[in-house]
């Protein structure tokens, strides 16, 4: 997903967005761990787009406060 895309979110969408990513993480992790996963990629994938969302979600946030 283009940070373009994620940046127009509304922050409930993005809090929502965040904590599944956050989820799918530690399943790709715990699949690896386990021998069980099938594209390591998927760990680095899932890991840059939840940095995007948290930038994004910051960046919302600050432009609440300001």
């Amino acid at each position: 997903m283009k940070y373009s895309e994620i940046k127009d979110l509304t922050v409930d969408e993005l809090v929502k967005r965040k904590s599944k990513m956050t989820e799918e993480l530690f399943v790709s992790k715990m699949k690896h761990s386990l021998g069980q996963l099938s594209n390591p990629l998927e760990i680095r994938h899932t890991r840059r787009n939840l940095a995007q969302v948290n930038t994004a979600l910051g960046s919302k946030l600050s432009e609440k406060k300001a």
